[in-house]
């Protein structure tokens, strides 16, 4: 097996392709790198992505940013467990969900109600970024809920979509949505929280459910 190290911080996006890794078994160095809760990356950081981002997988020394990209590397590892779906249609959609939730629902939702001040110069122009952004959130939320349709967002069994969906539950509740208003994501999520690696994956970065 390759050489493994994850780095990440705690809570944040990277809580996904971690509980894949655990998923899939392999051994791997976990590296928490601060919690972006409290403050920025230190720095040092930026030796081991000049982008200044979590996640980042190294295998074999070769440094692969970008979560669906780290999640490609991660299935490629255990191909046999199919999280990029079991067909090409099911890895069209896996693909299809994962760009949306990294660029829209993380990307413009979620980062900017929470880091308003990160997208402008003007310290009175967070509070419009930020009822904005709201706005976003919940609509992300409701289409979320619309296209639950099974026990799993795509096909009928586990894909990376799943943890990664678990992400965004966390962060609603976090930010004091009701999310249990969603009741098929509220479903999938009971599912999520009860299998082993997401266990392990949440005592490691010492977080909870907040299912």
């Amino acid at each position: 097996m390759p050489n493994i190290k994850f780095y990440f911080s705690p809570g944040s996006c990277a809580l996904a392709p971690h509980i894949l890794l655990r998923e899939i078994g392999v051994d791997f160095e976990a590296i928490i790198f601060s919690d972006l809760r409290l403050g920025p990356l230190p720095e040092e950081f930026r030796v081991v992505n000049p982008k200044m981002r979590v996640p980042v997988i190294s295998v074999d020394d070769e440094i692969i940013t970008e979560l669906p990209a780290i999640v490609t590397m991660i299935a490629s590892l255990a191909p046999e467990m199919k999280l990029l779906g079991k067909t090409q249609l099911e890895t069209v959609w896996v693909y299809e969900w994962m760009n949306w939730l990294n660029g829209t629902v993380h990307g413009l939702a979620f980062k900017h109600v929470r880091r308003p001040m990160h997208f402008t110069t003007d310290p009175a122009g967070c509070e419009g970024i930020t009822a904005k952004a709201r706005e976003l959130l919940v609509e992300s939320l409701d289409m979320i809920e619309s296209k639950l349709e099974g026990e799993h967002p795509v096909g009928d069994a586990y894909t990376a979509v799943d943890p990664y969906l678990f992400v965004f539950y966390r962060w609603g509740n976090e930010l004091g949505y009701n999310m249990k208003k969603y009741p098929k994501f509220t479903a999938l999520v009971a599912r999520v929280v009860e299998r082993p690696a997401v266990k392990s994956a949440l005592e490691v970065e010492g977080i909870k459910s907040t299912l």
